[in-house]
């Protein structure tokens, strides 16, 4: 597939020229509607007003207004004028948002209240922002009032793009390390609508409902409406299932995209409500390694013809990978509960993916890397059209994560796994995450947690390596179902039991309780893994500690 081309707002206009009666955006909190050609005139205004304000193309506008029509609006007026969208996640953390934002030196503020409110507290940070606009009361703290683009013409010409001009900055997740900012230029943009467009076949007739807010700005571009729902983006798993399925249900959704965590919780609600989402064609599952008991449970409360799919891919590169949840079901999970990794599915078309001997360091070209054989673990890296070139701010980032190959390059997505004989890719886990216990001996965190989470008391599990004589201890850390009142000891002991029945676990063998596992703050399904190895470490010193103690080992506490 050739990269797509031209401004990625002229994708609305050709929709609103075409159906301008429409529905387009539904707010569910607030009931709204807006037709395309609403959508249209309100990107327009607002795009006649920041240029007649002195916003220019290449300039980089922090963009930090609630899901809804006006984010949809202001993103296609930020994409007309030509300046560069900076979206970050709200819930990484303030010291996370202020380290991203640090290294991407935002010229324009556009926010509520709240973001304008919040910028003053951290004027070393917010040192570059040169204008401000406020959405909404921001009580003088905002510069200019949106509101007053209400009155002006809707007219405005979009901004023509060249090869690399940026369409937008948007932060990775942060889950195996700092946010770091990844360069989108309105190419990149319009080749995934092309692509989720042709491989998903998602078009005019559909409504989507996606949990995850850029998703909605795809939809209007491709022409279907976008159900806007009423949640918090950054905390999917703490959805109320009964709003997201009402929402599903009242306003005719034939698609959406959301985590695992999200459809795990709307699942359960639905299994025990006997409520099928008769509505749904299909559902994309993404962000985080899918579980064919989670397939299980949506195939009960999805249409028999409703397909499943389970995109792969990361911030830097989406969509590059996918499989449909009936062959996961009936070929590739009864492999994965054995310890052999996640089938994520075959390269989409136009792209090219790879396994390369795993490699820690920077590599600066192709002829720097050692293929692998089909069905060795290795280092996976995909090349093509949606793949991005850098990361904002960050050369040694950069380096780290791209390949040169003659005149293209290639992206390491920092994830292993390997190829099967039928071309399909499977996924181990990240480089990051492997437990290394000796020179020729490495455990991957996928393969191993798959064989713990078939317990019927672990709602999850997570392998992580403490440091020890050099190398790694592993050590499986276990969360049990949120319901459970039975005993802990029991409950390591036959995890334990499991693990020694498994080549892939065998080598385990200490196990620890954690009630509640550190997730990422996008999808609510990415462990953060170096967090439960730090506290791995403490609660094994302490059990040391506390048996020198008894063995009378320890020195003796002075007293005062």
């Amino acid at each position: 597939m050739n990269e797509a081309s031209g401004n990625i707002a002229e994708a609305l206009l050709a929709v609103a020229a075409r159906k301008p009666g429409s529905l387009a955006i539904v707010e569910a909190k607030s009931g709204r509607r807006f037709t395309f050609a609403e959508i249209r005139d309100q990107s327009r205004r607002y795009a006649r007003f920041l240029a007649a304000s002195g916003l220019v193309p290449g300039q980089r506008v922090m963009l930090m207004v609630r899901p809804g029509a006006d984010f949809i609006c202001l993103t296609f007026a930020l994409f007309m004028i030509g300046a560069t969208v900076i979206l970050i996640d709200p819930g990484m953390g303030y010291k996370n948002l202020l380290r991203s934002l640090a290294k991407v030196e935002p010229q324009v503020l556009i926010g509520i209240g709240l973001a304008h409110y919040f910028s003053r507290l951290f004027p070393k940070t917010f040192a570059t922002v040169q204008k401000r606009f406020a959405l909404g009361l921001a009580c003088g703290l905002g510069g200019k009032n949106l509101a007053a683009a209400a009155r002006l013409p809707a007219e405005f010409s979009c901004y023509q793009p060249k090869d690399d001009d940026l369409a937008a900055i948007i932060f990775t997740t942060g889950s195996t390390g700092p946010p770091k900012g990844v360069a989108y230029p309105h190419r990149i943009f319009a080749t995934q609508l092309a692509m989720i467009r042709d491989y998903y076949h998602i078009g005019e007739n559909d409504t989507d409902q996606p949990a995850f807010p850029l998703f909605a700005l795809f939809s209007v571009a491709l022409g279907a409406a976008a159900v806007i729902p009423d949640m918090d983006p950054a905390r999917p798993a703490l959805i109320d299932p009964r709003r997201f399925v009402n929402t599903l249900t009242n306003y005719g959704a034939t698609y959406s995209f959301a985590s695992p965590a999200l459809w795990r919780v709307v699942a359960k609600y639905c299994q025990e409500h006997g409520i099928v989402l008769s509505g749904l064609k299909k559902i994309l599952v993404a962000g985080a390694p899918v579980y064919g008991d989670l397939l299980t449970a949506l195939r009960r409360v999805l249409p028999a013809e409703a397909e499943i799919h389970t995109p792969y891919g990361a911030t830097e590169c989406l969509p590059v990978i996918s499989l449909e949840a009936q062959e996961i079901l009936a070929e590739t999970w009864v492999m994965s509960q054995a310890g052999q990794g996640i089938c994520v599915g075959r390269p989409l078309p136009g792209i090219k993916a790879r396994l390369i001997a795993i490699s820690d360091q920077p590599i600066a070209d192709m002829a720097g890397t050692r293929p692998v054989a089909v069905g060795e673990i290795g280092e996976i890296i995909v090349s093509g059209p949606v793949v991005t070139r850098y990361y904002i701010g960050d050369k040694a980032e950069t380096a780290a994560a791209k390949i040169a190959d003659s005149d293209t390059f290639w992206h390491r997505i920092g994830d292993v796994g390997y190829q099967d004989d039928g071309g399909r890719l499977w996924y181990c886990g990240r480089k990051g995450h492997r437990v290394r216990l000796s020179a020729d001996t490495t455990l991957y965190t996928v393969c191993c947690e798959a064989v713990i989470n078939a317990h019927h008391d672990v709602a999850r599990s997570a392998l992580v390596g403490v440091a020890a004589a050099g190398w790694q201890k592993p050590v499986m850390i276990i969360e049990p179902l949120k319901n459970f009142r039975g005993d802990r000891q029991r409950l390591l002991a036959e995890v334990a039991e499991l693990a020694a029945r498994a080549p892939v676990t065998r080598m385990i063998k200490t196990f620890l309780i954690h009630n509640n596992f550190p997730v990422d703050i996008r999808h609510n399904a990415k462990i953060f893994r170096e967090k439960l190895a730090a506290w791995a470490a403490r609660e094994l010193a302490f059990e040391h500690l506390e048996q020198a103690f008894e063995l009378g080992l320890a020195p003796e506490q002075k007293t005062s």
